[in-house]
């Protein structure tokens, strides 16, 4: 392992590199700032640049604007009660009440410190589980790796946000787009409605920017503008001895449980937030404290935080599976570059895959850095009004959907699925798992018929290899464990009635 991250360090340490990466990171820790623009949004927009650059110096970008906008929401939830990302809505419960207690810098600066802790930890799990997994991994036939997507399809649907079927109803959705264009074993055209712009399939990056980036935008501008509000002073930012001794198990805690729950697809991220807040409830001496600005709950959460953002490289980098909608985006940006994220990755690009982790940790030395002198700066970004912002980003969204193909058809695409995506948001529709399932739906669609080319059409194939049969018994129980609490509810009020 050493001599690969001593390959993955020659990598990143590269000028080029490097600089992105402080890009990447700035401009993460802006939008994590900002309240309604986030990651992905930020990610789909930036597509089109990636596509010029190295595919190692634009994963590192893209990498850096992921994490980077962890460390930017908790700025914005502590100083004004405003989570500029949803998983820095667990930090403004107590770290809005210490920056009202005058203890502020105290608030900032565990936050940082134990993002920077998990974020190195995680960047270790991720380094020694990678090879791990893909190993196992290259073992697998048709059947197992179509029983382990449709296990990551229903992971998706059970963790999101929301209601589960709503959830399945835009899993099956973005299936059914990834399945448009040209069938590549029969030829035969499906779902184009006579485009022909559309044999190719559906564009990735006018579906990511239209339902992530325009979509955003309208949600938006129809909301009353909500930035206003007292900025508390930040003060000292070292810590006392007792807020550090207090901090340091939760740190340790939330590392663990963020670097657990990160892989899970779906809602790993702020699943881990929200579990690591209510185990330092649970767990710590000073439980009288929750509620009026407990510093464990800010340092279990914030470090939990950015362990998920790292683990959650894992299914992406060694089973070609996002563990969330950024993962998606990242998978989309490399398969347009002509790299197929899998078990064959590490031999196949290792300077990719070990350049990419190796960069991970100094995005979070740069995050520690960056975060805390500029915090004047980050926090002046939230002056800055939605209507002088947004129009910017949809004329830089136009041009990046049309320099993809020079194609005037992507930009319609790009509006259509804008609208499409506003209508969704209004119908309470998350859209995330949309994207997830047009990332895996060709895959899924390829590898059932591998499995069914292989056994002569025998189904049973699925359930006769061990590895596929698990993979199908634990998406039954998940599923099972969603669904029948709400028989069981049902059936009660039933008896009742």
């Amino acid at each position: 392992m050493l001599d690969n991250l001593a390959l993955g360090l020659s990598v990143a340490f590269t000028f080029e590199n490097l600089a992105f990466s402080f890009v990447g990171c700035v401009i993460g820790t802006a939008i994590g700032v900002l309240p309604g623009v986030g990651p992905v949004a930020t990610i789909s927009l930036l597509l089109p640049l990636t596509f010029g650059l190295d595919p190692i110096t634009s994963m590192i970008m893209l990498a850096g604007i992921y994490y980077g906008a962890q460390y930017g929401g908790s700025t914005s939830a502590i100083l004004l009660n405003l989570p500029g990302e949803v998983t820095a809505v667990v930090t403004t419960l107590e770290g809005h009440k210490m920056a009202r207690a005058g203890r502020a810098g105290a608030a900032l600066t565990v936050a940082a410190i134990g993002s920077f802790f998990a974020g190195t930890v995680a960047t270790l799990v991720v380094a020694g589980a990678g090879p791990l997994l893909t190993s196992v991994a290259m073992a697998f036939g048709p059947a197992e790796y179509f029983s382990l997507i449709l296990l990551g399809l229903i992971a998706a649907t059970v963790l999101a946000h929301g209601n589960i079927l709503k959830s399945l109803a835009m899993i099956v959705l973005g299936v059914l787009f990834g399945l448009v264009g040209t069938d590549l074993q029969s030829g035969q055209i499906r779902f184009t409605l006579g485009f022909p712009q559309l044999f190719e399939g559906v564009g990735f990056v006018p579906l990511a920017m239209g339902l992530f980036g325009i979509a955003e935008i309208i949600r938006n501008l129809e909301c009353p503008e909500n930035r206003s509000g007292t900025v508390s002073r930040v003060g000292k930012l070292w810590l006392t001895k007792d807020e550090f001794s207090r901090s340091v198990p939760s740190v340790l805690r939330g590392t663990a449980l963020g670097s657990l729950l990160g892989v899970l697809p779906g809602g790993g991220l702020a699943l881990s937030t929200f579990a690591s807040y209510m185990l330092e409830r649970k767990v710590s001496k000073h439980r009288e404290e929750f509620g009026s600005g407990a510093i464990e709950g800010v340092a279990g959460p914030e470090s939990a935080n950015n362990a998920a953002s790292q683990t959650s490289f894992i299914p992406m980098l060694t089973l070609g599976i996002p563990a969330n909608a950024v993962m998606a985006l990242m998978i989309g940006a490399l398969m347009i570059q002509g790299i197929q994220p899998g078990p064959r990755m590490i031999d196949e690009q290792p300077t990719l895959f070990w350049g990419l982790i190796a960069s991970m940790w100094i995005g979070n030395l740069m995050l520690l850095v960056i975060n805390l002198p500029l915090v004047g700066v980050w926090v002046s970004l939230l002056k800055v009004p939605y209507k002088y912002l947004y129009p910017a980003i949809l004329v830089f969204c136009g041009i990046g959907a049309y320099s993809v193909n020079n194609s005037a058809f992507d930009v319609y695409q790009t509006v259509v699925f804008g609208l499409i995506g506003y209508a969704l948001i209004k119908l309470e529709f998350e859209p995330a798992p949309l994207l997830i399932g047009f990332v895996l739906g060709p895959m899924l669609e390829e590898y059932l018929k591998r499995a069914m080319v292989l056994s002569r059409g025998d189904v049973s194939v699925f359930i006769d290899r061990p590895v596929s049969a698990v993979f199908l018994a634990l998406g039954a129980l998940a599923l099972a464990a969603m669904i029948l609490p709400s028989i069981r509810r049902r059936k009660e009020e039933a008896i009742a009635e």
